[in-house]
């Protein structure tokens, strides 16, 4: 299984940024993705980035990612799904079918 983490940009140049998260910088590679400005957040996977990530959806990720590891610990988790909680699940447009007959 392949996981991606968010993570800031706090400095670097044009091919590795320096990205920090919960309190740790490490160096990333952006050649897959190019240069980005101080601040933005990235997904990151095996110190590359894969995308960059608005701040909506970073947090999305690291409240998934923190309900996950609550859930392991036997902990409460479900206000870390704030967005999927009181609504239907509906499925990303790639997931659904092209003809609405289908």
């Amino acid at each position: 299984m392949c996981l991606g983490v968010p993570m800031q940009v706090v400095g670097g140049d044009d091919v590795t940024a320096l990205c920090e998260r919960c309190g740790r910088v490490v160096p990333v590679s952006l050649l897959v993705v190019g240069p980005v400005p101080v601040g933005t957040f990235l997904l990151v996977h095996l110190d590359t980035a894969v995308r960059s990530l608005d701040p909506t959806e970073a947090q999305q990720i690291n409240d998934a990612l923190s309900g996950l590891a609550a859930a392991l610990d036997g902990q409460p988790f479900d206000h870390l799904f704030a967005d999927l909680i009181e609504r239907e699940p509906v499925l990303p447009d790639f997931l659904r079918p092209k003809n609405p007959a289908d």
